[in-house]
C-alpha cells in the first residue's frame, strides 16, 4: 500500500470510529448483538427473529430491535401491529411477543406509509429506539440491521456499546461482494464479528438431492478469506417462509424442526462467544 494510500486508510478509520466518541450500552440490556447483511434480500430479518426465540427458549431474556427505518419488518414477521405505550410522553414500552421484547419503527407508523427521510431523520429516529425504549431487563438484545453501510450502521458504530456482529449471507458471488464491504466496515469501525452465516445454502428436493440454487461455498469462503468464524449452512426451506408470512418463526412453533436445531446452534456458539 502506497503511503498516500495508507494516510487516507487511516484517516477513513479515524472518521468511522473517532477515539472521543463514548460508546454506551441500549440502556436495560447486557448484550446487543446486530445481525447484518450488507445485501438485501438474504433472509437477515427472517434469521434475526428466529435467533432472538432461539435464544429466549436457552433461557435468556431477549429483546429484538428491527433497526430497518425505511424497510421495517418486524411486526409482519411476529404477527403484531399495535402501537406501542406510550410512557408519561417520552418512553416507548416494547411489544411482548412470547417473552421476547420487541421494539420497530413498523409500530410507531402505518404498514403502507413510505418513510420518505434523510439522513439527520434515520439517525434521530435510531436514537429513539435506542435511548427512549423501555428494555426491561435483558440479557441479550438483537438488532435487525438495515442493508448496507450508512447512516445507521455508522449510527451504531459511534455511539453504540456492540458486542458483536453476525453476518448472514447467501453463497451468491453478487451478495458476497457486499459481505466482504460489511466486513471491512465493522473491522473499521472495531465491531467484533462473531461470524458468517451461509443462508439458502441448498434445497433439498423431493427426490433427496440438495440443490445449491444460489451458488456452493461461498460464505465460508470468505470467512476465511478474512479470518473470521463461520457459523452454519441454513438450508432453503418452505417451512421457514411459511412461518415467517404467518407471523409466526418457526424456532418458536417447531422447535423440533431441521431448521430450528440449527439456528439453535448458531444461537448456542453465540452465547459462548458472549460469556
Amino acid at each position: 500500500m502506497s503511503e498516500k494510500k495508507a494516510e487516507m486508510s487511516q484517516a477513513m478509520k479515524e472518521k468511522l470510529a473517532p477515539k472521543n466518541f463514548v460508546k454506551n450500552p441500549i440502556k436495560g440490556t447486557k448484550f446487543t448483538v446486530m445481525v447484518s447483511s450488507a445485501k438485501g434480500g438474504v433472509g437477515k430479518s427472517t434469521f434475526a427473529v428466529n435467533l432472538a426465540f432461539s435464544l429466549k427458549q436457552l433461557g435468556k431474556n431477549v429483546g429484538l430491535l428491527d433497526a430497518d427505518i425505511y424497510g421495517p419488518s418486524l411486526p409482519k414477521l411476529i404477527g403484531r401491529n399495535e402501537k406501542p405505550e406510550n410512557k408519561d410522553g417520552k418512553y416507548i414500552v416494547p411489544i411482548d411477543s412470547h417473552g421476547v421484547q420487541c421494539m420497530s419503527m413498523g409500530f410507531l407508523v402505518e404498514e403502507t406509509t413510505p418513510m420518505i427521510w434523510r439522513g439527520p431523520m434515520v439517525i434521530s429516529a435510531i436514537k429513539t429506539l435506542t435511548e427512549r425504549v423501555l428494555w426491561n431487563d435483558l440479557d441479550i438484545i438483537v438488532v435487525d440491521m438495515p442493508p448496507g453501510t450508512g447512516d445507521t450502521q455508522l449510527t451504531f458504530a459511534q455511539h453504540i456499546k456492540v458486542d458483536g456482529a453476525i453476518i448472514i449471507s447467501t453463497p451468491q458471488d453478487i451478495a458476497l461482494l457486499d459481505v466482504k464491504r460489511g466486513i471491512q466496515m465493522f473491522d473499521k469501525t472495531k465491531i467484533n464479528i462473531f461470524g458468517l452465516v451461509d443462508n439458502m445454502s441448498f434445497f433439498r428436493a423431493d427426490d433427496g438431492k440438495n440443490y445449491n440454487i444460489f451458488g456452493e461455498g461461498g460464505v465460508e469462503k470468505t470467512a476465511k478469506e478474512f479470518d473470521k468464524d463461520f457459523l452454519g449452512k441454513i438450508p432453503l426451506h418452505q417451512d421457514l417462509r411459511e412461518s415467517a408470512d404467518k407471523g409466526m418463526p418457526l424456532t418458536l412453533s417447531d422447535t423440533k424442526h431441521e431448521i430450528s436445531l440449527i439456528i439453535k446452534e448458531i444461537a448456542e456458539k453465540i452465547l459462548k462467544k458472549l460469556n
